[in-house]
């Protein structure tokens, strides 16, 4: 009757040896360590950095416990922070021997010392909160005016090719604020011009202005206005999301608040200079024509430069005279993927821009065959020419980018084509730092209340169920080890509310044992054999405790569906709970009942505390 079958007991033991296992990294603690990353997006790191770093270190006769390359970082792991802090020191000046324009950021980071064997079977400890684990938090604010500014910009220029395409003469079109102003020689040509704006330009609202010339007035509506700073913020958490990529933080918050500002929480990161220079990165993409003639030729071999052409240098050094007129900019590309060149047998970038974009490179190659286009990068405000190909027929929506380039440098041209620019600058307006020391403060004080909390139930349960109380505090701790095994494999964030959770369900969990342990009491007071009790325990009490957890359940989706920041912190914690209670006090407390019990065949009683039964009526 009380028997489980064996798989049903290979199952619980699975289940316990994986748990253990994904929960063990979480004793191991963090160990200081140094990140080395990218300072520029055209900067390689791969095994030469890693070879660099290890020379560095021994040159200077520190030893890190383990330097590895793991994905675009370089990591070297330290006993102490004060060889970490020497040895940031040294990797700084081996790296970046230019202080005013490094190449490498040298960013002090903390990690597990969970040891290789865990890592190897992809058990990594929980990830902790800013409150929990210290970090920095900052509050930026974004310019939308530049936003906006941009934008017009972008609108002015299809303008014009929209009138040069339905050739539409007008008298020139020009930015003013937060206007374009259309002007033309009489009123026919201005009210054809204002057809083709309303035609092509729904978002801006067009009125004629009164003055010595025939002019337009083109604006923003009010909706589309709203479109564009908010498109503008999504841009610049998307961005952001990508350059915290490169401090290595785990589960990084970065999330909108209010109209124009964004919240980003980096757990773990004590360099607060890095983080902000990283935030702060400002890389722009712009295609422009190469000066080939006679004075821009001159310049390369060192003369003056031409009026309107500006000099930049490519990746090998070599300088190359671009015109300041901007052809087209990366907000107009839409994906970039390295290939092969069938024909010439070299690596190449196949380039895809939107409609706009691709009008604008079809005239301006058409008019510029056999001559060279440049793609340059502005980071932090200087540019660099990352290629310079020649135009060898009309490009549309799709060209290619090919040249003297290997199958990496392909590879990294293409990732770098895709990565997306701030669409405004932002500005730090809050900046705020918790240290290690507090986080770990918060640690202490959750893990005690839950610690305690958790013996308080245990006494209470073996005091008044006796064996079968025995029984509901270990699946208590089972119930714990899963919710943490689960928490860890899903690289999930503990907060303090998490932890507060992590209390509730403990009370919580312990509910459904309460049940079983009070139903089995009533059928022994009811007459039942012991075996026969527990069997009806078991089976009656699920339908209660189904119940109760599926609405729990419900509760913790909504919170998760509609809450934020730390009271969705807590609605994970909760639902994984409520899912972990139920098999642990059901499933396995009733395996160990079982094994306990079932095997006895002539079973006369149980070790369940007093049964009440009700005295006998008298007569």
């Amino acid at each position: 009757m009380n028997r489980y079958p064996l798989w049903k007991y290979i199952v619980i033991l699975i289940t316990l040896v994986v748990a253990a296992l994904y929960t063990l990294p979480n004793f191991f603690g963090e160990a200081p360590a140094v990140q080395v990353s990218a300072g520029k997006a055209t900067t390689r790191i791969d095994g030469g950095t890693l070879s660099r770093v290890e020379g560095a270190l021994q040159a200077a006769g520190l030893t890190p416990q383990r330097l590895t390359l793991e994905g675009s970082s370089v990591w070297a792991r330290f006993d102490t922070p004060d060889t970490q802090l020497k040895a940031k020191d040294v990797i700084e000046r081996a790296l970046n021997p230019d202080a005013a324009d490094p190449a490498h950021i040298i960013a002090l980071n903390l990690v597990s010392r969970s040891p290789a064997w865990l890592a190897a079977i992809n058990a990594q400890p929980m990830y902790l909160g800013l409150d929990l684990r210290g970090g920095v938090h900052f509050m930026l604010q974004v310019d939308m005016r530049t936003a906006i500014t941009k934008r017009l910009d972008t609108l002015a220029n299809d303008i014009r090719v929209a009138l040069r395409e339905k050739d539409v003469r007008h008298g020139g079109i020009s930015r003013e604020g937060n206007q374009i102003e259309i002007r033309a020689r009489d009123a026919d040509t201005l009210e054809a011009a204002r057809r083709v704006i309303v035609d092509t330009q729904p978002d801006l609202q067009v009125e004629p202005t009164q003055g010595t010339e025939p002019r337009l007035v083109a604006s923003f509506k009010p909706q589309a206005l709203q479109r564009v700073q908010a498109d503008a913020v999504k841009q610049n958490i998307t961005t952001l999301h990508n350059r915290v990529n490169e401090l290595g933080v785990a589960e990084p918050v970065i999330a909108q608040q209010g109209v124009d500002r964004v919240v980003v929480q980096l757990p773990g990161v004590q360099d607060t200079a890095k983080a902000k220079d990283i935030l702060g990165r400002t890389a722009t993409l712009e295609m422009r024509l190469v000066d080939e003639s006679a004075e821009g030729r001159a310049a390369e071999t060192g003369g003056p430069v031409p009026f309107g052409s500006e000099k930049f240098l490519e990746r090998d050094g070599r300088p190359v005279i671009v015109k300041r007129q901007v052809i087209l900019t990366g907000d107009s590309l839409t994906d970039a993927q390295p290939g092969f060149d069938q024909q010439t047998q070299q690596p190449k970038v196949d380039l895809t821009v939107d409609a706009k974009g691709g009008r604008v490179m079809r005239d301006v190659s058409r008019e510029n065959l056999k001559k060279r286009m440049a793609i340059v990068l502005f980071e932090k405000g200087k540019g660099e020419v990352l290629t310079a190909p020649v135009i060898q027929a009309e490009l549309g929506t799709r060209f290619q980018i090919s040249g003297s380039m290997s199958v990496v440098e392909a590879n990294d041209l293409a990732l770098l084509l895709r990565a997306g620019s701030l669409a405004a600058p932002m500005e730090i307006i809050e900046e705020r730092t918790i240290g290690p020391s507090l986080g770990a403060d918060n640690i202490s004080k959750g893990f005690h209340s839950v610690m305690w909390g958790f013996l308080a139930i245990v006494v209470f349960m073996i005091a008044y169920y006796m064996l079968f109380g025995v029984f509901s505090a270990i699946a208590l701790s089972v119930n714990l080890l899963l919710l943490v095994a689960i928490l860890s494999m899903l690289q999930a964030t503990l907060t303090l509310p998490g932890m507060a959770a992590v209390a509730l369900t403990l009370g919580m969990a312990i509910d459904a044992n309460v049940l079983i342990n009070e139903r089995v009491r009533e059928e022994l007071r009811g007459g039942a054999s012991p075996q026969a009790a527990i069997h009806a325990g078991y089976d009656r009490a699920w339908a209660t405790i189904l119940d109760s957890n599926v609405t729990s359940l419900i509760a913790g989706l909504a919170l998760l569906a509609f809450g934020t920041g730390p009271v969705r912190g807590f609605a994970v914690v909760h639902c994984i709970g409520i899912l972990t209670s139920m098999y642990s006090a059901v499933f396995f407390s009733r395996g160990l009942v079982n094994l306990w019990y079932g095997r006895q065949k002539k079973l006369k009683s149980v070790s369940i505390g007093t049964v009440w039964r009700p005295a006998p009526e008298k007569v």
